[in-house]
């Protein structure tokens, strides 16, 4: 069994590290493939449970801003979109929706902030790159990212229920 956790872990680290590879390539890679990478540990999370999946995630991370040239998508990807699936899974046993929405969002306001702040400050992201027509708009942006975010949760949990729907069974765990 332990083979086999291993081995799932290995190629989920490894899809997501291609998918964090291919930030560089994509205007939206930037925001899109953290996405897509981060997804890939709920898998991780239903099967094997949230240590293995913290591993995974550790792993992914760490290399990301090892070899990705787009540090601020590694960034995205520790700090928010990486690490969601596996706190999805405790916000999600909070009995209340609304509150386990609202801690959802402080999660990510939370976050995002810190993301912004370590982009400028630590990786040297010019404060241009967020503005519009030369309007500097980091609030705005915040409130669409957390209307993003929303949808982004909503399709996590979709795909949730289809893994355990219609994949899980093929993977025979």
């Amino acid at each position: 069994m332990k083979a086999r956790k291993i081995a799932f872990g290995g190629v989920v680290a490894a899809l997501s590290l291609v998918l964090m590879l291919l930030t560089g390539f994509l205007p939206f890679g930037t925001y899109a493939f953290p996405c897509f990478a981060g997804i890939l540990l709920t898998a991780i999370v239903i099967e094997f449970g949230v240590p293995w999946a913290i591993g995974v995630y550790a792993g992914v991370s760490l290399l990301s801003f090892l070899l990705l040239t787009d540090k601020e998508a590694a960034l995205y990807y520790t700090l928010i979109l990486g690490i969601y699936p596996v706190l999805k899974s405790f916000f999600e046993r909070i009995k209340l929706r609304f509150l386990s929405v609202i801690l959802k969002l402080i999660y990510f306001n939370i976050m995002a902030v810190a993301a912004f702040y370590i982009s400028i400050y630590v990786l040297s992201v010019p404060i241009e790159s967020f503005s519009l027509f030369g309007v500097n708009l980091p609030l705005v942006f915040l409130l669409l990212g957390n209307i993003v975010f929303l949808v982004y949760d909503l399709c996590v949990t979709r795909l949730v229920v289809a893994y355990l729907n219609v994949w899980r069974h093929r993977f025979k765990f």
